[in-house]
């Protein structure tokens, strides 16, 4: 089952889940990739629970599975997008930056840095108004 149906770079963690339930502890949400007859893959969210007989022994395990492909590549393009979102302000030729509801930075690009001198690092978490904006404009920012 593992070598026929698991793609090659899960086979030792998807072993490792079979033989946990032959011992009798059972896996709960597993996310592997199956791969179909065509070659396509698969993502399924799997609960591998020990399979007994009448007598209470061991006889092999029950995989019960729900397909969250659709939900994974819906994860995926997200994650993409939101990587390219990063990029763009991070490459943005204007400076951006921002708050989180304390006033504390929360975002710093690059232009910010460059222009402030202050890394991302060194502003992160800092009270953008009291740290970086010239006492004189601060009550007209706050």
């Amino acid at each position: 089952l593992v070598t026929t149906f698991i793609k090659s770079n899960l086979r030792d963690n998807v072993q490792s889940v079979m033989k946990d339930a032959l011992e009798g502890n059972e896996t709960s949400n597993y996310e592997l990739e199956f791969e179909t007859k065509t070659g396509d893959t698969v993502y399924l969210l799997v609960n591998a629970t020990t399979r007994r007989d009448t007598d209470g022994t061991v006889v092999g395990v029950v995989g019960v599975a729900q397909d969250v492909t659709e939900t994974k590549k819906n994860e995926n393009a997200i994650t993409a997008v939101a990587r390219e979102l990063r990029q763009l302000v991070d490459t943005a030729n204007a400076p951006i930056f921002g708050i989180d509801k304390n006033g504390l930075v929360n975002e710093w690009n690059n232009k910010t840095a460059e222009i402030t001198g202050f890394s991302l690092d060194e502003a992160f978490n800092k009270p953008l108004v009291s740290t970086f904006i010239k006492s004189n404009l601060r009550d007209n920012v706050q």
